[in-house]
C-alpha cells in the first residue's frame, strides 16, 4: 500500500488539484506555504482513493470518513486532521460551485474536534527580560531591540515584520501600514517606546548595516538583505536563552503577549481585533480565555482562601 501511496497522480486528478488551488490563489489571495499544505492534503487524499480503487469527484461521505479515520489510525495529530478536513470541504465546495459535482459530500461530515490549545503568552515581566536581552552597543543588538520592541508593541506577524518596506513606516506619525493575510492592508500605532527604537536602528544601524546598498526592507541583515523569518526565529531564541526564560517560545510569542496584555489591561476585543488584522472576531476570543485563564493564576496565588 506504501508503494502506491507514492504512484504519480493521474494527469486528470492533479488538473483538478491546480484548478482549485488558482481559483483560492485569485480570490483570497493565500500564501504559498498555505497553498503548497492545500496541495500536500488534496494529493495524499487522491493517492489514498487510488488505494481504493476511487477518484476524487467519485468520493462519497463513507469513503471521505473512511480517509479521516485512516488517518487518525496512522498517527496523525487531531490538528492536522481538522486542518486537512477545511481544505477537503473547500475543495469539494469549489467543484459544486464549478458545476463538476451535484452535491458536497463533506457537507454531512461533522468537522473533526481540535482541542485548540491556548496561544503561549509571555508574563510582562518576561516581556521586559526579553526586550533588554540584546546588546544595544552595535548595530546588530540595536536592529534586534528594535524588532522586538516593534513586535511586542504591533502584534504584527513575523512573516509582515520581515516584509515590511520604508515606505510603510510613518515615523512621525507614529504608524506603518502593512499588509496582512488576504492580501489585507492596515495601519498599526506604534506607540513612543518602539519608535524610539526605531528612530535610533534607522539612523544609526541600518546604514551600517547597508554600507551603501540599497535595500527598501525595514530590517536588515548584515550582508545587507532582508531579514528572513527563520533568521529571526533563531534570533528570539537565543535572546530569550539570554533573557533567562525557560518556557516554550514560538515566532508568535510576542504577537499573542501583546494581545492578552492589552486585554488584562482592559482593552475592547474588537480594538485588539482591528490591530492584530483578524477577519474574524472568534478568532481573536481565543486571547480572551488566555487572560481568563492568567486571573484565575493570580487569584489562586494571592487570594487568601485561592
Amino acid at each position: 500500500m506504501s508503494h502506491t501511496h507514492n504512484r504519480e497522480l493521474p494527469a486528470g486528478e492533479q488538473a483538478r488539484i491546480e484548478a482549485f488551488l488558482d481559483a483560492l490563489w485569485m480570490e483570497r489571495g493565500l500564501s504559498a506555504n498555505t497553498l503548497a499544505a492545500y496541495r500536500r492534503d488534496l494529493e495524499g487524499l487522491a493517492r489514498w482513493l487510488m488505494t481504493q480503487d476511487c477518484e476524487l469527484l467519485q468520493a462519497g461521505r463513507d469513503r471521505l470518513q473512511d480517509f479521516l479515520a485512516w488517518r487518525h489510525q496512522a498517527g496523525s495529530q487531531p490538528r492536522s486532521i481538522a486542518r486537512q478536513f477545511s481544505c477537503l470541504r473547500r475543495f469539494y465546495r469549489f467543484c459544486v460551485r464549478e458545476g463538476r459535482l451535484q452535491e458536497d459530500p463533506t457537507a454531512r461530515i461533522d468537522a473533526p474536534k481540535t482541542g485548540r490549545p491556548l496561544p503561549e503568552a509571555l508574563t510582562e515581566g518576561d516581556v521586559e527580560a526579553l526586550l533588554a536581552a540584546p546588546q544595544t552597543g552595535d548595530a546588530l543588538g540595536l536592529r534586534d531591540r528594535a524588532m522586538l520592541e516593534l513586535l511586542y508593541a504591533t502584534g504584527l506577524r513575523v512573516s509582515e515584520m520581515v516584509n515590511l518596506k520604508l515606505v510603510e513606516v510613518n515615523t512621525r506619525q507614529g504608524v506603518l501600514r502593512t499588509q496582512g493575510k488576504g492580501g489585507k492592508a492596515r495601519l498599526v500605532p506604534l506607540g513612543e517606546e518602539a519608535l524610539d527604537w526605531l528612530a535610533r536602528y534607522l539612523n544609526e544601524a541600518r546604514p551600517v548595516l547597508l554600507k551603501g546598498q540599497p535595500c527598501e526592507a525595514v530590517f536588515v541583515t548584515r550582508r545587507g538583505g532582508p531579514l528572513t523569518r527563520q533568521a529571526f526565529w533563531h534570533l528570539i531564541k537565543r535572546h530569550a536563552q539570554q533573557a533567562g526564560i525557560t518556557r516554550h517560545l514560538s515566532p508568535h510569542t510576542l504577537r499573542h503577549s501583546f494581545a492578552t496584555h492589552l486585554l488584562n489591561h482592559g482593552a475592547d476585543l474588537r480594538v485588539v481585533q482591528m490591530l492584530l488584522g483578524h477577519s474574524d472576531l472568534s478568532t481573536t476570543q481565543i486571547y480572551t480565555h488566555v487572560a481568563n485563564e492568567r486571573l484565575k493564576e493570580l487569584h489562586a496565588a494571592h487570594h487568601p482562601r485561592g
